[in-house]
């Protein structure tokens, strides 16, 4: 395969920016939960930026090691579930929300997790982080179920934000969490913006400066809506990309053989010789004209990927 060099990187701080701007524009600036989403979404921004930055300077795909960016990631949640806890306001008839974990399909059924919930909101925020970095892997392939995670979660946000909309459709609500629905928002104009240049054949990648800040905004909304195993389900994607790499590690460390042709399971379907599309206006594509092509385009390159696998090893 030919590797898409030459590619700029670092293009998440495109959206990140218009999620910013969008998000203080737009959302009540006295809602807590919009600072502390924002903040998370920021912060991994930031690290991606420099994980990005050390990759470029040296030359190489290893960045940040593995575990100084995952004791960040830790303490950033950290800082974000402190505050998140402590202004959680209370219910009468759900006492332990803050401390909870909400189950889709059964309505009000509530675990409490106690102090320990701050351990799984950290869980539930770098996992999407993560889960998003790995995904990242082919042109616009992690972009779209981001938009589509945050649209879900827009409309989440908004239904338990409202007292009456959440008792009619027996949500968990937590007052204050609406103007998270702004933040989403701003997240899909961005990422929509952003799919333009990174369509088949991208001309920019967003790295990890984009992908690590996607994912943890949306772990941070899902813990702020109450709805983290809901995040599971609407990032399907993002669980089978991930589940795939620990697979193939497990495999490879305890028998020393491979499940997948590579990691994350995208490239396994590009070494069985699927290829992505390239040569299409993106346009016509994103509207269903996939035959479309631009008059004079390069031949693109069809690359290997894999600029964001957190964990380098032989499995790849």
């Amino acid at each position: 395969m030919i590797e898409k060099a030459g590619t700029p990187t670092m293009g998440g701080l495109m959206f990140l920016a218009g999620i910013a701007a969008g998000t203080l524009l737009w959302a009540d600036l006295t809602d807590v939960y919009v600072w502390v989403v924002l903040l998370v979404t920021m912060a991994f921004g930031f690290l991606g930026f420099l994980d990005d930055y050390a990759k470029v300077t040296r030359q190489t795909t290893a960045g940040l090691s593995s575990m100084l960016r995952l004791l960040v990631e830790a303490g950033v949640c950290h800082s974000r579930g402190v505050p998140d806890h402590q202004v959680r306001p209370g219910d009468r008839d759900e006492p332990h929300l803050a401390t909870s974990v909400a189950f889709p399909i059964f309505k009000k059924a509530l675990l409490d997790l106690g102090l320990f919930y701050l351990a799984f909101g950290a869980l539930v925020i770098m996992g999407s982080s993560n889960a998003v970095n790995f995904t990242d892997g082919l042109d616009g392939l992690a972009t779209v179920p981001v938009m589509i995670a945050a649209g879900a979660f827009g409309l989440i946000a908004y239904l338990v934000g409202n007292a009456r909309f959440a008792d009619y459709l027996q949500l968990h609500a937590v007052p204050g969490v609406g103007e998270v629905g702004v933040y989403c928002a701003a997240m899909v104009g961005s990422c929509l913006g952003f799919l333009w240049y990174n369509a088949p054949p991208a001309k920019i990648f967003m790295g990890d400066s984009g992908s690590l800040a996607l994912g943890g905004g949306l772990g941070a909304v899902a813990v702020a809506t109450k709805h983290e195993i809901v995040l599971a389900i609407v990032g399907g994607l993002f669980v089978l990309e991930t589940v795939s790499v620990v697979v193939q590690v497990t495999s490879f460390k305890l028998t020393g053989k491979r499940v997948f042709r590579m990691a994350p399971i995208h490239h396994h379907f590009e070494r069985l010789g699927w290829a992505e599309p390239h040569n299409r206006d993106p346009v016509l594509d994103h509207f269903g004209h996939a035959g479309a092509r631009r008059p004079g385009d390069p031949e693109a390159a069809i690359g290997e990927g894999g600029r964001n696998v957190m964990i380098p090893g032989p499995w790849l």
